[in-house]
């Protein structure tokens, strides 16, 4: 049995939203993918997985939107993370991750995953060199070809030579047994996530058919991967799924965490991102899940609009991922907000050292960069950071309002 799903955005719906359209190159680049994924639908008995589209969306080689050229950080690009708004977030984390990197010893690592500009990486081994921290490699695990170039070229101009030479990049994750730290901001939300329905309490799967020269989404049976995965979700719940309720659920999340923590023996695992505890995500109110699209600073929700154009993305179930982190062998170090983490990891000596900034446009451009990552209507509430742990102590940069009781 089929449920019939949304077309693909009309031009009437776009400028509905107030999107600004993209260039001719832009659009001729999306046509290419379109083509790539309606052969994949043709291929597929007519339809493929909505994780499936979001997965050629975004990382389709040459295509996709984080595998193509396209700039999507800062002011020019889609959207700006944490570390782009300035040193500050980067400082507060290394100064975090510091003790567990010296517990660790002169064989520490550390993975970044997704590098961004290189802004991240910059300032983390900076302040680690001066906290007598620094790991013997500092990798970073970036699939797209255009921003590792972007993140060595900024990191070569700005880090002295013995700094630089810890870095590296690597296509996946390292493959012997080592010791260190893996860091990931704003990582899990860009997983391509199935999308279930509950209807007449059957448990199906979203998919993307062909519409034309567009796309439109429709239900079809789930199978028993992710049945089960919704059935697991439902039993911590206070009450079951209402009829018609849709979210995402990611049954991938224990395989994919441990593949980037792959041989790690000792070490903490260290994720930020926009989510919430199971019973918060999850919430009756919360009935059509939380996928969005980011396009030009401009949430939407048309998720089959210019494959390739925009970033597609949804919030994270931070209880899953603690669930998949114990099923991993670690052990929950410590949750709260992002506002609580800096916090309690130096952010009023950060505050001290801005107070004594000369220039006053550049301690006005630094004070707002710290209301932006604190303050609840910004930030500072909405993003969440989890870590995990094992044979180290990590849970001291988590004591500044910990949140585990929520999840």
């Amino acid at each position: 049995m089929l449920y019939p799903g949304r077309p693909l955005a009309t031009a009437a719906s776009v400028t509905a939203l107030d999107l600004p359209l993209p260039d001719a190159d832009a659009l001729a680049h999306s046509a290419r993918l379109t083509r790539l994924i309606h052969d994949q639908i043709a291929a597929n008995g007519g339809a493929i997985a909505f994780s499936r589209f979001m997965e050629l969306a975004l990382y389709a080689p040459g295509l996709g939107y984080y595998s193509a050229g396209a700039s999507k950080f800062g002011d020019e690009g889609d959207f700006v993370t944490a570390p782009e708004l300035g040193p500050v977030f980067a400082a507060c984390t290394a100064q975090a991750l510091a003790p567990v990197l010296q517990q660790i010893g002169a064989q520490a690592r550390v993975l970044e995953l997704g590098g961004g500009t290189g802004a991240f990486a910059e300032v983390a081994l900076k302040r680690l060199l001066e906290l007598d921290a620094l790991p013997d490699r500092y990798a970073i695990l970036e699939p797209s070809a255009q921003l590792r170039e972007r993140q060595r070229e900024r990191l070569m101009q700005r880090l002295t030579p013995p700094l630089f030479e810890l870095v590296e990049w690597l296509d996946g994750p390292f493959g012997d047994e080592w010791d260190g730290v893996v860091f990931a901001n704003e990582v899990i939300d860009a997983l391509p996530t199935p999308r279930f329905a509950v209807r007449d309490g059957e448990v199906y799967e979203e998919h993307v058919a062909s519409d034309g020269d567009g796309f439109k989404r429709e239900l079809r049976p789930a199978d028993s991967f992710l049945a089960n995965a919704v059935l697991h979700v439902q039993r911590g719940l206070e009450q079951r799924f209402a009829d018609g309720y849709r979210s995402e659920v990611l049954p991938q999340l224990p395989y994919w965490i441990q593949a980037v923590s792959g041989g790690l023996r000792r070490g903490a695992l260290l994720f930020v991102d926009y989510g919430y505890a199971r019973s918060e995500f999850y919430a009756p109110e919360r009935d059509d899940g939380t996928l969005r699209a980011y396009y030009r600073h401009r949430v939407h929700a048309e998720p089959l609009l210019w494959p390739g154009l925009q970033d597609l993305t949804a919030s994270v179930d931070f209880t899953a991922l603690v669930e998949a982190g114990v099923g991993a062998g670690f052990d929950l170090a410590g949750y709260c907000s992002q506002a609580s983490f800096l916090l309690g990891n130096g952010l009023d000596e950060v505050l001290k050292r801005i107070e004594t900034i000369a220039d006053p446009v550049e301690k006005q451009r630094r004070l707002n960069e710290v209301k932006k990552l604190t303050l609840p209507s910004e930030m500072g509430e909405r993003f969440q950071v989890m870590g995990l742990e094992k044979d180290v102590a990590f849970g001291v940069a988590f004591m500044a309002g910990d949140l585990s009781h929520r999840l």
